[in-house]
């Protein structure tokens, strides 16, 4: 889905998503942006910031608050802060006007290849760290038995960091393990996801235990009773 208001683009961009195999619902503003994501359920949303009656961030937050579907950001302001805004309320990926149909396209194809990945098949596996459960077959969590809710990627990276605890990990090699090898984007994809599941997993999130930062290289698991 092409949440764009500008008629020539959308049109421009449809076209050729079109070619490439893919069906395309294009939404002229944020409102019918919102109301076609809740009814079509589509497999990536391309979505510009600058849109009339509701904005590309108001729209990203709402729709990550029901959603796991990949969100590709679309805007002309080339401000830093805009992407990193992006990123923290969920965006997958982030690309600024003007840009040529090659990298979209190519970022396109990226953002499906890895929405297309599925857990494999295969004996069940619990992984078990202090008052932390994990069920990587029915992709379930609990944290001092409570089930607690985490969308794809951040499920992954929480897995990521439990199978190899008491290993500092580079973001750069966590990026590659959760988000793919043809992940388009930066570290900060890592940090934001990170504070994100310290909210969920640490009794206090300022002074984490389980999920360490290493300072200059990523973060490290570690099981409190340990520490």
């Amino acid at each position: 889905m092409l949440v764009e208001d500008e008629t020539t683009l959308a049109e421009t961009l449809r076209y050729n998503l079109e070619r490439e195999g893919y069906s395309v619902i294009i939404a002229a503003d944020g409102m019918q942006g919102l109301d076609q994501a809740r009814r079509a359920q589509p497999d990536l949303i391309v979505l510009d910031i600058m849109l009339p009656l509701l904005d590309g961030f108001s729209v990203c937050r709402i729709i990550r608050q029901e959603s796991d579907v990949p969100i590709m950001m679309l805007t002309a302001r080339q401000d830093e802060v805009d992407r990193i805004a992006g990123l923290e309320l969920g965006a997958d990926d982030y690309i600024s006007k003007p840009f040529s149909l090659g990298e979209f396209l190519a970022r396109v194809r990226a953002i499906m290849r890895r929405s297309d990945r599925q857990p494999r098949a295969g004996a069940r596996e619990v992984l078990e760290a202090g008052t932390l459960r994990i069920d990587t077959s029915s992709r379930r969590a609990w944290c001092e038995g409570n089930e607690i809710t985490l969308p794809h990627k951040e499920f992954d990276l929480l897995t990521c960091l439990v199978r190899n605890r008491g290993i500092a990990l580079s973001r750069d090699l966590l990026l590659e393990r959760v988000w793919g090898i043809d992940f388009i984007g930066d570290s900060r994809t890592v940090d934001v996801h990170i504070r994100w599941l310290r909210e969920k997993i640490e009794p206090d999130p300022a002074r984490p235990r389980s999920i360490q930062t290493v300072r200059g290289i990523g973060y490290r698991f570690e099981v409190p009773e340990l520490l």
